[in-house]
């Protein structure tokens, strides 16, 4: 973790966008168009996955991959010009929101601009043809860190587009670059522009091991978090997969929540999402679409800042393709109610200042902020079962934030959600996390 990064992170609401497939004419203008909707939506930060000019030479599919870098200093045409990017940074700032775009440092496309000027900023084959080191990604080639040219070349970039007004920097497979490079980048960058936040594409642990064993960088979240604010939840993401689909009991999630309160720094921030341009919509992954809300819900609820990838105010069940044209089907935003007022509930006090608790797992996840005279409880039905459940709440009715309702408890027990059901609540309760249950952390030496 940052020692500057302030906690406040963990209450931001990030929204992902494909500038190619997020509007019909796949432009700047198209996103600009649409700042009146994501503002009410309750969007802090506008992150925009790469704006570069796409690699033509060893291309995926008709139109190539976003993560194919060719020139880091431009914009792609297709999406208009740089001052075209430079007003929709204007007009997003003027509706009180933040831009983030995308840094792909690890590779770039074969065609980059860097290729015939610096082929020594490359990995190379026994022949000094440049190569990626991850043979599945065919249509990149790595870059070699650390070299001092290399390195001042791309921060300077980073330098230059603060200086234009980006806020942020998402930076792909972060793990996959040194970490001495990332400190070096962010020093640099503070004295630019201060405050610029952070967030790593940490990735899944077996590639961390994997790139170690083959003598290649792999670093792990809390070496990413020296230098970072937010790393990705990819941590323990193939446990919750498996715990949406069934597959395994919802408690082991919640085991992994607890591991991470132990295991990263006291302050951490981690992204939660329940979708992004790598993982499947959870719309297709979840049972059902009852259950797919309600791990929307929980994952907005949790302890964290809360990713909404582009589309996922419609409940759509497709995944764009990278390479291609392949529209958001936006159809009437069904879901763009449910995921403002989780937003809106980002920034309740007890979120951000009070204490996350989980009190139970199955049948439904409750959870509690607790914020003195304005706590939360959250039921979160991510089973899909119908009846009673127990809850920690004294016997009353209460209003329900999330549904504009009401819940009753009676003998302890309410009748599960459809969903998922937030309740403000003033008592005092008594409640025992769930995780107390699972894992004994007790200390039994002298």
């Amino acid at each position: 973790m940052a020692s500057d990064t302030p906690s406040s992170y963990r209450n931001l609401v990030i929204y992902e966008i494909y500038v190619r497939n997020h509007g019909a004419s796949g432009t700047f203008i198209d996103v600009e168009r649409d700042l009146p909707r994501l503002h009410t939506l309750g969007v802090d930060i506008l992150w925009f996955m790469p704006i570069h000019p796409i690699g033509l030479l060893n291309k995926k599919g008709s139109l190539g991959c976003p993560y194919s870098v060719r020139d880091y200093r431009e914009v792609n045409p297709e999406y208009g010009t740089k001052e075209d990017f430079t007003r929709l940074i204007q007009q997003t700032h003027e509706r009180g929101m933040k831009v983030m775009i995308d840094v792909v440092y690890n590779h770039t496309a074969h065609d980059s601009v860097l290729v015939k000027e610096h082929p020594e900023y490359f990995y190379q084959d026994e022949n000094g043809n440049p190569v990626t080191t991850v043979p599945e990604w065919s249509d990149v080639i790595d870059l070699k860190h650390t070299n001092r040219g290399l390195s001042d070349y791309l921060i300077e970039t980073l330098q230059d587009w603060v200086e234009l007004g980006v806020d942020g920097f998402r930076c792909d497979v972060a793990s996959l670059v040194p970490q001495k490079f990332w400190l070096q980048a962010r020093a640099k960058v503070d004295k630019s522009k201060p405050g610029v936040i952070w967030l790593a594409e940490s990735v899944h642990a077996n590639f961390v091991g994997a790139r170690r064993a083959n003598e290649l960088t792999g670093l792990s979240d809390s070496e990413l978090y020296t230098a970072f604010d937010m790393t990705y939840d990819y941590d323990i993401w193939s446990i919750w997969q498996l715990a949406v689909q069934g597959k395994v009991p919802v408690r082991r999630y919640i085991e992994m929540l607890r591991y991470q309160d132990c295991i990263y720094p006291q302050n951490y921030v981690k992204m939660r999402c329940v979708e992004n341009h790598d993982q499947a919509r959870i719309m297709r992954l979840a049972p059902s679409r009852a259950q797919a809300m309600a791990w929307t819900a929980f994952e907005a609820f949790n302890k964290g800042p809360f990713l909404i990838y582009g589309g996922q105010e419609s409940g759509t069940k497709h995944t764009p393709s990278l390479f291609d044209i392949d529209k958001v089907d936006w159809g009437d935003y069904s879901l763009q109610p449910l995921l403002s007022r989780l937003a809106k509930l980002k920034k309740d006090p007890a979120q951000v200042d009070g204490k996350f608790v989980v009190v139970q797992a199955d049948p439904a996840i409750q959870a509690v902020w607790e914020y003195p005279g304005k706590n939360l409880y959250g039921i979160f039905n991510t089973s899909g079962k119908t009846g009673y459940i127990m809850v920690s709440l004294h016997d009353g009715t209460y209003r329900d934030i999330l549904n504009d309702g009401q819940v009753t408890v009676r003998s302890g027990k309410m009748l599960l959600p459809e969903a998922a059901a937030i309740i403000r609540y003033t008592d005092e309760i008594l409640v025992r996390p769930a995780y107390c249950e699972l894992l004994d952390y007790s200390f039994t030496g002298r």
